[in-house]
């Protein structure tokens, strides 16, 4: 792999944490290109969501959890004392499995983090109309829903309602998006959507998608991390990793022996 640092969007080193005495990473140290789409597959507590919640800092929230080594994102060590959460969740966006639009209508939902984020700086309404509009084109749904903006979030279809969640993302200007099990809610229609949408949104942003479905993966990333009980085993292209893997643990799990 590459060994320009500077082409990385997040690279860890010797990255452990447990909550309370439960250790659920070892030594993870991994470099994920910039502007890439990244899967990270394993069996369920493995270790995916975790690793993910990292590295926005949410794993920080419970009292019980701990961590040590680094986890840089752009070259900044984000959990250096001098980095805010508030800058960091600036950078990394975060999708959820289920879709959490707020009880607000579309409109507000794409505007709550840039207000946020802005505090002071008031827009005029022709800005929050482009920051809309843009936000939405972006992930394919401006057409669909800009006859009615002032409309619930929470009564878009659930396809429709991740969309909103990654488009709420995007005026920020995050640089990374991290995406846990993203279509799990979904049916087969609004997974291809959301899929299609990924692939959309490449080379502009770093993603990270935890998923179980290893067809998916396969389908919507370019590169791919296999981990199994809190490590990492191995990192490679996509398309190389399902069809040649190098590690005994990684053939077995694609082909089904596990997990």
């Amino acid at each position: 792999m590459n060994t320009d640092t500077d082409s990385y969007a997040i690279a860890t080193s010797v990255l452990n944490l447990w909550y309370g005495t439960f250790q659920a990473l070892y030594d993870v140290n991994l470099q994920i290109k910039k502007e890439k789409i990244t899967s990270l597959i394993g069996p369920s507590g493995c270790g995916k969501s975790t690793f993910l919640r990292s590295v926005n800092r949410i794993n920080e929230r419970l009292g019980y959890a701990r961590i040590n080594g680094s986890i840089e994102v752009m070259g900044k060590n984000i959990y250096d004392p001098s980095v805010e959460l508030l800058q960091v969740r600036k950078q990394v966006g975060m999708v959820f499995q289920k879709p959490n639009p707020l009880p607000l209508s579309i409109r507000d939902n794409i505007l709550f983090g840039h207000t946020i984020h802005t505090a002071g700086n008031k827009l005029s309404r022709s800005e929050q109309d482009d920051i809309v509009e843009q936000a939405l084109s972006q992930v394919l749904l401006w057409h669909k829903v800009k006859d009615r903006l002032k409309d619930k979030a929470t009564g878009l279809s659930l396809e429709e309602q991740q969309k909103l969640c990654i488009a709420r993302l995007l005026p920020v200007k995050p640089t990374v998006l991290l995406m846990d099990e993203p279509c799990s809610a979904l049916d087969p229609k609004g997974t291809e959507a959301v899929e299609e949408l990924i692939w959309e949104l490449n080379g502009q942003y770093t993603i990270l998608i935890v998923t179980h479905n290893m067809a998916q993966a396969r389908r919507a990333s370019e590169e791919c991390i296999f981990m199994l009980m809190g490590k990492v085993v191995e990192h490679r292209l996509t398309e190389q990793l399902f069809v040649a893997p190098t590690e005994k643990e990684t053939a077995d799990y694609i082909e089904g022996r596990y997990g």
